[in-house]
């Protein structure tokens, strides 16, 4: 509550949301500030037992799973905001405020941020928008007294930007923003911290203009050799490490890094793939650039019922298989399609509602279990079926120095 009066002082925009130490407090902020809301415990890490609560019902059960709720491990309650998410890192000397790039999310806000792909420099966010996150980042680090290093998290919406989170220390992104920007981040944080200035090691504050060059850092998961873990992706972090794709053209570096990360589908053998595809309501609207996307890498399509209808509307011919519980007719199951050894690819994205969906959780787990790429968030699937264009398979394999794709050194100031 400190810092959101903080913020709520310097004029930053931010979620409405509150604290609470019991079930009873949480329906009161949850329904003040409306529904879906995300429930944060104290004193977690990697957005451990941080989850979406789109009813009381659903509220009642993730403070049930925390470890205790009083007043000294109060749960905060913020009204969920959907938009870009945008990563930035800073160095701050109490005075000046150094940012060396900022980094936006593919995936929408809800995914813990070490699960998302990241693009260096912003490819959709508008100069305005990326100085509105300069100003707010550069005033809580000397409000808050920030001597080293400061990451911030914002989305970027088309009604404002907004703060979500700030942590005065390094975040995982600062040895990617290091390698990509040539900034030696962490050796100016320390000089910084034992009481040089930016000026004196002859850097300037605000942000820096961005390299001739576009950087995706893509998560690794370990999901695969995990059984019986589900891939969805959400605000808890699942994945094990990190990969970077560089690249003049934004495609290509995402295609880099995709692949370096198997995150891209498999490319389609002579005579093409299967991909199963089963998209949530409010995801339907990028089935059209989804599927094109497919096609054009090689692609078929088997869905379940919902998703078969809407590949039809397109103009594309698809396979029906049925959900659990459903009759399956003449077709075979969704599962049976999934351990047929045919599909090569599975896009499940879950429904934003309370009701637990077993079927799609089982879905997702047969996928691993047959080694099959699964997806659960529409923006990754984009972005991976993308990388499948034939144009930029020639230019993967362009792989240069750091420093030439930096174009010129950046050495620390005596």
């Amino acid at each position: 509550m400190r810092f959101a009066g903080l913020v709520d002082r310097l004029g930053i925009p931010q979620p409405d949301g509150g604290m609470a130490s019991s079930v009873e407090e949480a329906y009161v902020v949850a329904e003040r500030v409306g529904y879906p809301v995300i429930v944060r415990p104290s004193f977690v890490i990697g957005g451990l037992a941080v989850d979406f609560a789109f009813g009381p019902e659903d509220l009642a059960q993730i403070i049930a799973r925390a470890v205790a709720v009083d007043d000294e491990r109060p749960v905060r309650i913020d009204a969920y905001l959907e938009g870009m998410e945008l990563d930035v890192d800073a160095i701050s000397d109490g005075v000046d405020v150094l940012i060396p790039g900022l980094i936006e999310h593919v995936e929408r806000a809800g995914v813990h941020s070490g699960d998302s792909i990241g693009v260096y420099p912003p490819q959709r966010i508008s100069a305005a928008d990326q100085a509105l996150v300069v100003d707010a980042i550069s005033r809580v680090a000397r409000a808050i007294g920030v001597r080293g290093l400061i990451n911030g998290q914002f989305i970027v919406r088309d009604d404002g930007v907004y703060l979500l989170e700030v942590n005065p220390r390094a975040s995982r992104t600062v040895p990617f923003l290091s390698k990509v920007t040539g900034v030696p981040m962490v050796e100016l944080a320390t000089r910084v911290a034992l009481g040089e200035t930016l000026a004196d090691l002859g850097w300037p504050g605000g942000l820096l203009a961005p390299r001739p060059l576009v950087a995706v850092k893509a998560p690794v998961f370990s999901t695969a050799k995990l059984r019986g873990v589900d891939p969805t992706l959400g605000p808890a972090m699942q994945s094990t490490g990190e990969v970077i794709g560089l690249h003049a053209d934004p495609r290509v570096a995402m295609a880099k890094a995709l692949v370096a990360a198997s995150l891209r589908p498999p490319v389609a053998p002579e005579g093409g793939a299967l991909a199963l595809l089963s998209l949530a309501e409010r995801d339907k609207e990028h089935l059209a650039e989804l599927a094109a996307h497919l096609a054009k890498g090689g692609y078929r399509f088997c869905a379940t019922r919902g998703t078969a209808v809407a590949l039809r509307v397109l103009g594309h011919e698809v396979e029906e298989v049925s959900r659990l519980g459903e009759e399956a007719g003449a077709g075979r199951s969704v599962l049976d399609a999934v351990r047929s050894g045919d599909v090569l690819l599975v896009v499940n994205t879950p429904s934003p509602e309370s009701r637990p969906v077993t079927d799609a959780g089982l879905i997702r787990r047969a996928a691993l279990a047959e080694g099959i790429l699964c997806l659960t968030s529409i923006d990754t699937a984009l972005a991976a079926a993308a990388a499948l264009d034939p144009a930029l398979v020639e230019h993967i394999d362009d792989v240069r120095p750091l420093g030439e794709w930096l174009n010129t050194g950046t050495s620390l100031a005596a």
